[in-house]
Parts: C-alpha cells; sequence; structure tokens
C-alpha cells in the first residue's frame, strides 16, 4: 500500500525503456515518495526490465497508475509541473528544482494535488504535454550538454522534495568512540605543553614569551579536540620526555 504521507504524484511520460522506469522508481522510493504514474510507456506495462532495475523499489511498479493520456494522468490535479531543458515558446513560470518543490510542499500543505511531469528519454515532453502545466521546472544543467537521463531527473527532483519537508542536518561530525574535549580538559593540555615547553627554553627571548605563550593558547583554542586527541598529544608529549630523559 502507498504511505499516506501527503506528496506530489511523479509522472513519467510516454517512457521508453522498463530499465529507466525502474531506476525512476528507485529514486524515488530513496526520497520516500511512492506517487508514481505511468502514461502510455513506448514497450507496454508491466515491464520485467522495470522490476529488475528497481531494485527493491518494486513496490512502487505493482502500485504504479497507468493512464493513456497526459491529460487523464494529472485530471485530478490542482497544480502542474513540468520539466524541461529547453525553451519551448510558451509561457510559463519557471522554476529551479529547488523552488518548484518549495512551493509544491506549501500547495500541498493547503490540501492540493500537485504533479510533476517527466517525459520520454529521447526527446523530453512535447508542447502538447507542457501546455497542459501550470509551470515549469528548469534543471541549471550545462547548455551544451543539458539532456538529462530520465532517472536522474527524477532524482534531482525528488532529492529537492526531501529537503522541503525532510529535517535535514546538513553537516555534523561522526564521533568514534569519543566525546569533544572539555574546556578544563583543553586547558591542561595547553598548561602541559607551555610547563614543558618553557622548560626546554622554547619561550625567547624574554620580551617576546608574553606573546608566544598567548599564540599557543589560540592555537590550541581553534582546534576541535576530543578526548581522545587530548589524551594522545598528552602522552605524546610524556613519551618525549621519557626518551629524553634516557639520552
Amino acid at each position: 500500500m502507498p504511505t499516506d504521507t501527503a506528496q506530489p504524484s511523479f509522472v513519467l511520460v510516454r517512457p521508453q525503456m522498463g530499465e529507466n522506469i525502474g531506476a525512476a522508481a528507485r529514486a524515488m522510493w530513496n526520497f520516500s515518495l511512492d506517487r508514481m504514474r505511468l502514461v502510455d510507456p513506448r514497450d507496454g506495462w508491466p515491464n520485467p526490465k522495470a522490476d529488475a532495475m528497481a531494485s527493491g523499489a518494486g513496490r512502487l511498479l505493482d502500485e504504479a497508475q497507468f493512464y493513456n493520456t497526459t491529460a487523464d494522468a494529472v485530471a485530478d490535479c490542482t497544480y502542474v509541473f513540468a520539466t524541461t531543458a529547453r525553451q519551448r515558446g510558451l509561457t510559463k513560470p519557471a522554476f529551479s528544482p529547488e523552488g518548484a518543490m518549495k512551493l509544491a510542499a506549501q500547495k500541498i500543505a493547503q490540501g492540493e494535488k500537485i504533479a510533476v511531469l517527466f517525459g520520454p528519454e529521447r526527446a523530453g515532453l512535447e508542447n502538447d504535454d507542457i501546455a497542459r502545466a501550470n509551470a515549469v521546472i528548469n534543471v541549471p544543467v550545462n547548455p551544451e550538454f543539458a539532456s538529462l537521463n530520465l532517472a536522474q531527473c527524477v532524482l534531482l527532483t525528488a532529492y529537492e522534495w526531501q529537503r522541503q519537508v525532510a529535517d535535514i542536518t546538513h553537516a555534523r561530525t561522526e564521533m568514534a568512540k569519543t566525546v569533544w574535549a572539555s574546556q578544563g580538559e583543553s586547558e591542561a593540555l595547553a598548561r602541559h605543553y607551555e610547563e614543558r615547553l618553557d622548560e626546554a627554553g622554547f619561550f625567547f627571548p624574554p620580551e617576546k614569551v608574553e606573546s608566544m605563550q598567548v599564540n599557543l593558547r589560540n592555537m590550541w583554542s581553534r582546534m576541535p579536540l576530543t578526548r581522545a586527541d587530548v589524551q594522545m598529544l598528552h602522552g605524546i608529549l610524556r613519551q618525549m620526555v621519557r626518551w629524553k630523559d634516557k639520552t
């Protein structure tokens, strides 16, 4: 059964290869989308090559809705986007994938039904298809090589949808069985190095001692040290002192 998550329907218009339909299903499910609609696939439907390529997303293919025409596929929708890499001589609002999915999320939150049209692999959507859409999605690709694979375009749009509705952590540090060092631990490390460097005669000449110590403390403060880092640096310094005492 489809999930109960509110989301846009992705409509593959006259897709040519079963493999690309399967890859599109996989791309959709990567980002929790499972409303696939198919308009007159060239090689008929169902297609075993699509099942093989879906790789775990076969449920989307089993539940995909089949239509004979684009008009039928979007008849129940209130707002339709059409993906296209080319200017078609039609006056339409044009969005980036990010902008389109942001608008889609807003409209779906208001109870509207949204569809996104994706065209055939060889030439994309025809003007007759695009004329039925309220707006177009233009992907900012290399103008000298603008053709996107069907599944790639689906993946890109699905990713932008996920960015609008999911709680995404944009940066994090994976902690490998440790925690960040506390200020006290970092202070103890800095003091340890200061003491040993002072004993070694590092802070010289006298008039530069204070600025050298400040610079050293500043260096430690810029380092995002973990507790394991601090323990290792203490150990390195102790071992160096022991080695010196033995020589």
